[in-house]
C-alpha cells in the first residue's frame, strides 16, 4: 500500500490532495537536493559537481559523463542532440528522449499513436514517446531540424507550470501543431539559439546557458500550444494527480494491471475522483487512457513477427492466449492474426 498520510481524496471532500504537485514524475521522487527545486519527474540531471562525474561535449551532443561505482566504466547520456533527419525516431536509440522537429520543406507521413499524420513545411511536431511513432515516409524534398533532449534534461528545463499537463496530454493525441508566420520564424530562431549556444564549449556557465536556452523553447512552445488550444486553470492537486497517473501508464504498468481501482489505490484517491480528475483535465475517463497505451503496445508487439502470441499474452499477464485474441479482437477489431497478415 503506497503512503497516503491516512488520507483518501474523493470528489465530495472538497479536501486538499494528498498528494504533492509533482507535473511529470513518473514515480514519487525527493525534492531535488542539486537544485532546490521540487522534481517534475524523475528526471533531474544530476549537476556535473558530483564527485566522480564529469562533463564534456562532442560535436553538437550536449553530454554527461557518469562513473559507476562498481566498475568505473563510463555510462554516458547525451543530453541534446540536433539532427536533420527523423530517421531513428521511434526506435530504441532516442527512447528517452523527447523530438522537437521543425518541418523547414516538404512534408512527411507517418503514423503516430495508431493515426496517419502529416508534417508539413511550417509545422512542428513534439514527439514526448518516440514509441508512438512509426512508418515515417519522407517526401524527396522534407527537410527537418530536430532537436532531441532527454527527459531528465527537459524537466530540468522547464517552468513551475501547470500548462505543460494540459499540453502532454493534447500531445498524445495529436503531436503536430500547425504554427502561424510569426511563430515559424520564432521557432526557426529558438532552434537556431540551441544550436549556437550548444557549440559553445568554452563558456564558463554553459550548462546553466543550455537549461536556460531550453527553457526559452519550452516556454514558446507552450505559448504556442495555448494559443491553439486556450489556457485552463488545472488545479495544481488535479495536475499532480493526472501527471502520477499518466507517469505509472508511461512506465509500462498497464501490462500487470489495467484496472482503475489499482492506480486509484496507489494515488490514494477514489475510482470515481480519478476518472472524473482524467475527464476533467483530458477529456477521456482513466479507463481510456489505459486501454489505449495497452492497444498500443500490443500493436508494437505483434509487428514484431519473433514474438509468437503466446509470449505478447505472457507478456501483459493474460490468462490464457485465448482471452489474449478476444482482448485483441475487442479493442483492434481484428484477430492477431489478421492483425499480423
Amino acid at each position: 500500500m503506497p503512503l497516503c498520510s491516512g488520507i483518501r481524496h474523493n470528489a465530495e471532500s472538497g479536501g486538499r490532495a494528498a498528494v504533492p504537485y509533482v507535473p511529470a514524475a513518473p514515480r514519487d521522487t525527493p525534492h531535488d537536493k542539486n537544485h532546490g527545486r521540487p522534481r517534475h519527474s524523475p528526471h533531474i540531471l544530476p549537476t556535473s559537481a558530483k564527485r566522480g562525474r564529469h562533463q564534456r561535449v562532442t560535436g553538437l551532443k550536449y553530454v554527461y559523463s557518469r562513473r559507476n561505482s562498481k566498475n568505473e566504466d563510463m555510462a554516458e547520456v547525451e543530453n541534446i542532440i540536433i539532427k536533420d533527419t527523423l530517421e531513428g525516431l521511434g526506435t530504441d536509440a532516442y527512447s528517452n528522449y523527447l523530438a522537437h522537429a521543425l518541418c523547414l520543406a516538404g512534408r512527411c507521413k507517418l503514423k503516430y499513436n495508431g493515426k496517419e499524420r502529416e508534417l508539413q513545411a511550417g509545422d512542428l511536431m513534439i514527439v514526448r514517446k518516440g514509441k508512438l511513432v512509426e512508418s515515417i515516409l519522407p517526401a524527396a524534398d522534407f527537410r527537418v531540424k530536430v532537436i532531441y533532449v532527454t527527459s531528465e534534461f527537459v524537466v530540468l528545463s522547464t517552468p513551475l507550470s501547470n500548462y505543460g499537463m494540459k499540453g502532454q496530454l493534447a500531445l498524445f493525441l495529436n503531436p503536430i501543431m500547425k504554427l502561424d508566420a510569426g511563430q515559424r520564424e520564432l521557432c526557426r530562431k529558438d532552434s537556431e539559439m540551441v544550436e549556437s549556444r550548444l557549440a559553445q564549449t568554452g563558456h564558463h556557465f554553459r550548462r546553466d546557458l543550455l537549461i536556460a536556452s531550453i527553457q526559452m523553447l519550452i516556454i514558446d512552445f507552450f505559448d504556442f500550444h495555448s494559443h491553439l488550444y486556450g489556457v485552463d486553470n488545472i488545479p495544481l492537486p488535479s495536475a499532480a494527480i493526472m501527471s502520477r497517473f499518466l507517469n505509472m501508464l508511461e512506465n509500462g504498468t498497464f501490462r500487470e494491471h489495467r484496472e482503475v481501482n489499482w492506480y486509484a489505490d496507489k494515488l490514494c484517491v477514489t475510482p470515481n475522483y480519478l476518472s472524473e480528475i482524467s475527464r476533467k483535465i483530458s477529456g477521456y475517463a482513466a479507463n481510456y487512457w489505459i486501454s489505449r497505451y495497452t492497444v498500443l503496445d500490443i500493436s508494437r508487439l505483434l509487428r514484431d513477427r519473433s514474438l509468437t502470441f503466446a509470449r505478447i499474452s505472457d507478456m501483459f499477464g493474460f490468462s490464457s492466449p485465448a482471452y489474449f485474441s478476444r482482448y485483441v479482437q475487442q479493442h483492434l477489431g481484428v484477430s492477431p492474426t489478421a492483425f499480423r497478415g
